[in-house]
């Protein structure tokens, strides 16, 4: 009965890994076999703190064991029950171990994954470092040519960020979210990504930065053509026309209805400042050169 006692199976395990004058090589085979069935015994009678170290250190036989496929598993397995333990900062530390093993594999799509989990898991908690999580999730997967792998990553970096009320940070992100788009041909999500980061500025009621972006955009010509691209356009035109009554009607068009639902929330907000404000410094703008007095 005492083999599958969890407490007797570390107790083996440990001794296993340590030198002495009768053991002159660590048996990491036989240990990490023990640490497994210690860990699994542990989390089967819910002690998650036990059974995390359990995992923890099978990993760290796995490694020595120069597998780290297994061993990146157990350190999710560890991340899991961190989390159930509500150690954050293990969750973090733990998924981004996982996907360093994983990526020692070549492996870029778990490595990616485990870092996306990671994040989900912080969401709530932590929203900071699960945006680090799945920007850093996002690079895993461009750096090995997967652009369009990452698109659900940026999706969700973008509703944490909106969520935190960092709505420059959002419009940034869906920006690269286009160019990974760009790479891998996928028009029409690019098209998107830049009109809605056209509506995050235009909800942050920063014009001046809404019509950059959007001139920025149209430089592609794929957005250029599309739909988004009209759609956005007369969108601006509404706002320098102080047409609040317009920007309502465009706010509700089959083009914005097609975007991610926190881009929709937002768009419906339209207007969030006053828009003939923008008409008159327009307006003024255009006088000031006919001003003869002006000489500088």
């Amino acid at each position: 009965m005492a083999s599958s006692d969890p407490d007797a199976l570390m107790l083996k395990a440990d001794k296993q890994t340590k030198l002495s004058l009768t053991r002159w090589s660590a048996d990491w085979r036989s240990a990490t076999e023990l640490y497994e069935r210690a860990a699994i015994g542990y989390r089967l009678a819910k002690n998650y703190e036990k059974a995390k170290e359990g995992f923890e250190k099978a990993s760290k036989g796995q490694e020595m064991l120069s597998s780290p496929w297994d061993a990146a598993k157990h350190m999710e397995s560890a991340a899991s029950l961190a989390k159930e333990l509500r150690k954050w900062n293990e969750v973090a530390d733990f998924y981004r171990r996982a996907s360093e093993l994983y990526s020692e594999c070549g492996r870029s799509q778990p490595a990616s994954d485990a870092l996306m989990k990671g994040a989900r898991v912080l969401e709530e908690v932590v929203p900071e470092e699960a945006i680090k999580l799945y920007t850093d999730a996002c690079a895993i997967l461009e750096e090995d040519g997967k652009e369009q792998m990452a698109f659900d990553l940026y999706r969700a970096a973008t509703s944490v960020y909106i969520k935190l009320d960092k709505f420059t940070d959002a419009a940034a992100t869906l920006l690269r979210w286009g160019l990974a788009a760009d790479k891998c041909n996928a028009t029409n999500s690019q098209c998107k990504a830049y009109l809605s980061a056209i509506i995050v500025y235009l909800y942050l009621h920063d014009i001046r930065q809404a019509e950059k972006c959007y001139n920025d955009c149209s430089q592609v010509d794929a957005f250029l053509r599309s739909d988004q691209n009209r759609c956005a356009t007369k969108l601006l035109s509404a706002y320098a026309e102080g047409d609040v009554e317009e920007i309502k009607r465009i706010a509700q068009s089959s083009t914005i209805t097609h975007l991610d639902h926190v881009i929709i929330r937002l768009a419906r907000k339209l207007p969030t400042g006053e828009v003939t404000a923008l008409e008159n410094d327009t307006s003024k703008e255009q006088e000031e050169p006919l001003d003869e007095n002006d000489l500088t």
